[in-house]
């Protein structure tokens, strides 16, 4: 089944007509998309462009021997030519089958908002599944039969391919592209690693793809460490890397702090803004998390971890810290480090950058500057990826 992508943009296209904004201003050349719309086999158009004959045409193809046009959603951008010749579009109902001369089968797709999803399955019985904008799958078995390829707003929606992920519709070998794109998100290099993190990717207007052509997955770092200062943006970098998988167990390790509404009111920041699907453990014991199987660990962070191994060792103690405190510290984090080599499960953990601001005026904020900066050190050896957040911009410093 040979898949034409005629447009891959958001309703409005990128960039938006008048708009101002930095990513709508650098959405040039191949980073600028046209609504999102599907040519398959010559024989079936999912949703219309402004332009569609012109875009076929630009990509050496021709819209003539399409037999049925499909609507997908609302369309809520400029308004849409529709070339002469084309069958009238229309929609499916949620669980009914289409069948088309041309072999191909085309099942509706129940969608958790308004609009149809549309499952392929093409004469050579390869299969993709395409969701409109904003939209996540309401409709699929569970478990259900991994897809060649799944198209749908990645950016958006990550909680819609964590689902896929969760049924089985996406499997290892899912080529899952993202369509829909629009000017929330940077084009160019910044894009395409968020749909990395994501197990995604995207390709300009105009692309030709066969479905079921092996495309291998991005490969996704199995340790990442997050790196920045205060309010960099380093929690929402190190959520955004996880939110297109299920099953997520975050581990909080700094606790709760009673009668400080203050950090009541962060805490609760943080849960609201992650996936409902993701569970939580308030822990510092983390060595046993990093040994046993399971779904991916998010830490955050490992600044208040050092904070409670210090308490334990009783480190802000001079005299304690010299005889046996600091050895102590060094064996927990010796533990930790140790743990994070020999773990098998994906781990995001985040950190605090305090070795670049002012030095602390005391003995005790000096150590744990210190020792912060030499955890972060002996924990970025362990990962394969490392970035570090400035003004809510990713650096990566390694993978």
């Amino acid at each position: 089944m040979e898949l034409t992508l005629l447009g891959t943009g958001a309703p409005d296209g990128l960039p938006r007509h008048g708009c101002p904004c930095a990513a709508c201003a650098a959405a040039v050349g191949e980073e600028a998309r046209a609504a999102t719309s599907l040519l398959i086999d010559g024989a079936l158009l999912i949703d219309l462009t402004p332009g569609a004959a012109f875009a076929a045409a630009r990509a050496g193809y021709s819209l003539v021997g399409v037999r049925q046009v499909l609507l997908s959603h609302p369309h809520a951008g400029p308004a849409v030519e529709f070339p002469a010749g084309l069958p009238a579009p229309g929609r499916v109902p949620d669980g009914r089958t289409l069948s088309l001369i041309s072999g191909h089968r085309v099942r509706a797709v129940a969608l958790d908002s308004p609009g149809t999803g549309y499952e392929v399955t093409g004469p050579d019985g390869t299969r993709l599944l395409y969701l409109p904008p904003g939209a996540a799958a309401a409709g699929l078995p569970n478990p259900a039969e991994p897809y060649d390829m799944v198209l749908l707003d990645v950016l958006g929606r990550p909680d819609a391919l964590a689902a896929l992920r969760a049924s089985g519709a996406v499997g290892a070998t899912t080529d899952v592209l993202a369509v829909h794109l629009d000017h929330t998100t940077p084009p160019g290099r910044e894009l395409h690693r968020r749909l990395a993190t994501a197990g995604a990717r995207a390709v300009p207007d105009g692309q030709t793809l066969i479905v079921g052509e092996y495309h291998a997955v991005p490969d996704l770092p199995r340790r990442t460490l997050v790196l920045g200062g205060a309010r960099s943006g380093k929690s929402l970098e190190a959520e955004r890397r996880l939110a297109a998988f299920p099953d997520v167990l975050y581990v909080a390790t700094g606790g709760t702090r009673e009668g400080d509404p203050e950090w009541a009111a962060r805490v609760a920041a943080h849960r609201d803004r992650r996936p409902g699907s993701w569970r939580t453990t308030e822990t510092c014991d983390l060595p046993p998390l990093l040994a046993e199987d399971g779904p991916p660990l998010l830490i955050d962070c490992l600044a208040l971890w050092l904070t409670d191994a210090m308490d334990s060792v009783s480190a802000w103690d001079d005299e304690k810290w010299a005889h046996g405190g600091e050895r102590a510290l060094h064996e927990r984090v010796s533990a930790l480090v140790a743990a994070v080599r020999a773990t098998t499960r994906t781990v995001v953990a985040v950190s605090n950058e305090v070795g670049s601001g002012v030095v602390p005026a005391t003995a005790s904020g000096r150590r744990f500057r210190d020792e912060l900066g030499r955890l972060n050190a002996a924990f970025a050896e362990e990962c394969e990826q490392v970035l570090l957040v400035v003004a809510g911009q990713p650096l990566p410093l390694r993978g």
